[in-house]
C-alpha cells in the first residue's frame, strides 16, 4: 500500500504527464530528475556497520581423517590402478586403534 507522499508523487507524475503531451518535449524532464533524485536520496536506507568478523577456525581432522592422509601413499594400501585400497586402510586403522585401546 503506497504511502501518503508516495500517492502524492503518483498524483505529481500524472498531471505533469497530463499537461505536456511528452515529458521530454519541455523542460519539465530536468526537472522531473531533480525532484526524482531528491526523493531518492530521501528515501535511501542508512547503511548498517558491520562488525569485523574473526577469522573461521579450520576444523580439526578426526583420527580416521589423518591416517588416510598419512598412509594413502604407501604401496600396501594402493591397488594396481594408483587407487588407494579403503578396505585395507580401514582394517589396518581398526588394528592400530584396537591396539592403542589394549594398552591404556
Amino acid at each position: 500500500m503506497p504511502t501518503k507522499r508516495e500517492r502524492e508523487y503518483y498524483r505529481m507524475g500524472f498531471q505533469d504527464g497530463k499537461r505536456s503531451g511528452s515529458r521530454f518535449d519541455s523542460g519539465i524532464a530536468e526537472q522531473m530528475m531533480g525532484e526524482r533524485e531528491w526523493f531518492l536520496e530521501s528515501w535511501e536506507k542508512p547503511k548498517r556497520r558491520r562488525r569485523p568478523q574473526k577469522p573461521k577456525k579450520k576444523r580439526t581432522l578426526t583420527a580416521w581423517q589423518k591416517f588416510v592422509r598419512t598412509n594413502s601413499k604407501k604401496k600396501e594400501f594402493r591397488l594396481r590402478g594408483g587407487k588407494v585400497n579403503l578396505k585395507k586402510l580401514g582394517i589396518a586403522y581398526r588394528k592400530k586403534t584396537g591396539k592403542r585401546k589394549g594398552k591404556k
